[in-house]
C-alpha cells in the first residue's frame, strides 16, 4: 500500500490532525458537487450551461502552449 501524503495540519477540538491531498480532494469535490446541485435546483443556472462552461474552460486552460 503506498503511503499517503500530508498535505497540512490543523488542530481539532485540541488534537493535531493530518489532512492528506486524497482528503482535500475529496472534500473539494464535495463542496463543488453539493454547490452545483444547489444552484441547479434553484434554477440559478441550467446544467447544459455548466457543461458548455466546462468545455470552454478545458479548452481555454488545456490549449497548446503555442496557440
Amino acid at each position: 500500500m503506498t503511503e499517503k501524503r500530508v498535505a497540512l495540519k490543523m488542530i481539532v477540538n485540541g488534537e493535531e490532525r493530518e489532512i492528506t491531498f486524497e482528503d482535500l480532494a475529496l472534500s473539494n469535490n464535495l463542496a463543488q458537487e453539493a454547490l452545483v446541485r444547489l444552484l441547479v435546483e434553484k434554477k440559478l443556472f441550467d446544467p447544459n450551461e455548466l457543461l458548455k462552461m466546462i468545455e470552454t474552460v478545458k479548452k481555454e486552460r488545456y490549449r497548446k502552449v503555442d496557440e
